[in-house]
């Protein structure tokens, strides 16, 4: 199997420098002799013959629009398009493979709030192996029923997934299960591992791979099965910023809970990664970079908009770093660049709003407040010179009681989507877009926000 005996942490040997944004990170590689690590390049192999009839070979394709964008040849690694919608059957699949024959009969059990839980509830269906799912009462129900719809036991319990976890390893209901972690058992890793061998096979002359990173299985994987076969090739993993648990295990030398808020990228949002994805991919992986909400939601628009594919937030990390203004657009230029697309499912409800918040921060959603005159046709004027410019108004809100100016006036509160995607239409509809901040209400009719 894929378990190894492993040493205490400790500082030694060469390092590399892991950076973020605003912080530089020494991480010392060699720590530990790579035959000693928890996955090794055999047990990827291993995984690809054992998924090979269970799990798809996803494609990956050249994008023309994504490439003139981002200054690189972008290349898109189609996880999206496995049965359940994200690279975690490939894991899942390969530890029910490991299965005793006796385990097999017992079932297993995995806390989970979506992506895990479909992966497993699907293919032990399909390879008739019982299995209990613990979904916090965040799940979206989309993932629950289809969840059910494949057989598998749902228990709802907990707020989070530290919470159903906690239930799945003490609860006595649930003895002699195997407990199956998403993201750090080691055939977990060994089987998400086979994408990046997938990757070398259908673009052997990749320059970068930038990888998504929540609980660091598939960064652990690929960088493993990459850098082993062709060490040039630059295997760099993208978290949100919002949860930056990786860096928080760089900085303090092993697995630490990280400071963590909402965010779109909801897949990655894993407060402790694995222990043993940590020690491969700090052994393997170049380096580790930031994304934010501005620049997941930008990344989700453009993917809709090019390419017609509907990602979630965290399958679309590694793309966010690439665009103008990601932390990886510059050291890209001119290479070849394969970024996985690693899910899609993402709920109808959210994704209105990912669009949304995507026009925002691409300018062409713009919000203004503009004071009119408290007559017949004061409103009409407004919308006038709007509509003259090419605006859609998409929400108009006004108000008297809190426009501390003239009696005479009226503050209007406008949401505005601009006709084209040039990103200074909202400035020949704003006048006030190019002059200094905040400028005096009474100063012109339209005072940004």
């Amino acid at each position: 199997t894929a378990c190894h005996v492993i040493p205490p942490f400790s500082r030694a040997r060469s390092s590399t420098m892991f950076r973020s944004r605003s912080l530089m990170v020494a991480i010392q590689k060699g720590i530990i002799p790579k035959h000693e690590l928890p996955v090794l390049f055999e047990d990827v192999a291993r995984a690809v013959t054992r998924i090979r009839q269970g799990v798809r070979k996803t494609g990956l394709s050249k994008s023309y629009w994504l490439s003139e964008i981002c200054g690189c040849e972008v290349y898109l690694k189609h996880e999206l398009r496995q049965f359940t919608g994200s690279f975690k059957e490939r894991g899942a699949r390969n530890a029910l493979e490991c299965l005793s024959e006796e385990q097999s009969k017992v079932g297993v059990i995995a806390a989970s709030a979506g992506n895990h839980a479909l992966a497993l509830a699907w293919h032990g269906k399909q390879m008739g192996i019982p299995v209990t799912v613990l979904m916090p009462t965040l799940a979206p129900l989309a993932k629950v029923s289809r969840c059910r719809a494949f057989g598998a036991n749902v228990v709802i319990h907990g707020a989070n997934i530290g919470e159903a976890k906690l239930l799945a390893e003490t609860d006595p209901e649930f003895a002699g299960l195997q407990y199956i972690n998403g993201y750090d058992d080691p055939e977990i890793v060994a089987g998400a591992g086979t994408m990046g061998l997938e990757i070398l096979e259908q673009l052997p002359e990749a320059d970068f791979v930038i990888i998504p990173c929540g609980g660091a299985g598939l960064l652990a994987g690929s960088a493993l099965a990459i850098k082993t076969l062709k060490p040039t090739c630059h295997v760099i993993g993208v978290e949100p910023k919002r949860c930056a648990s990786f860096l928080a295990a760089l900085e303090a030398g092993e697995p630490v809970a990280a400071p963590t808020t909402p965010t779109l990228a909801d897949g990655l949002a894993v407060p402790t990664v694995g222990g043993n994805a940590f020690l491969v991919a700090r052994e393997y992986a170049d380096d580790i970079e930031q994304v934010g909400e501005h620049e997941i939601a930008l990344a989700m628009l453009r993917l809709i908009e090019s390419e017609k594919l509907v990602v979630e937030g965290g399958g679309a990390a590694g793309l966010a770093a690439i665009l103008p203004g990601g932390p990886l657009h510059h050291k890209v230029q001119g290479k070849r660049v394969v970024v996985p697309l690693c899910g899609g499912n993402i709920d109808t409800t959210t994704l209105g709003r990912v669009i949304d918040r995507g026009l925002a921060a691409d300018e062409r959603l713009v919000r203004f407040v503009a004071q009119v005159s408290d007559q017949p046709g004061g409103i009409a004027g407004l919308t006038k010179l709007l509509a003259d410019e090419g605006g859609s108004i998409k929400d108009i809100y006004h108000e008297r009681a809190w426009l501390q100016t003239s009696i005479s006036n009226v503050q209007a509160k406008v949401n505005l989507l601009g006709g084209t995607t040039e990103r200074d239409h909202a400035g020949r509809i704003d006048p006030h877009s190019k002059a200094k901040p905040n400028p005096k209400p009474d100063s012109d009719p339209l005072t940004p926000t």
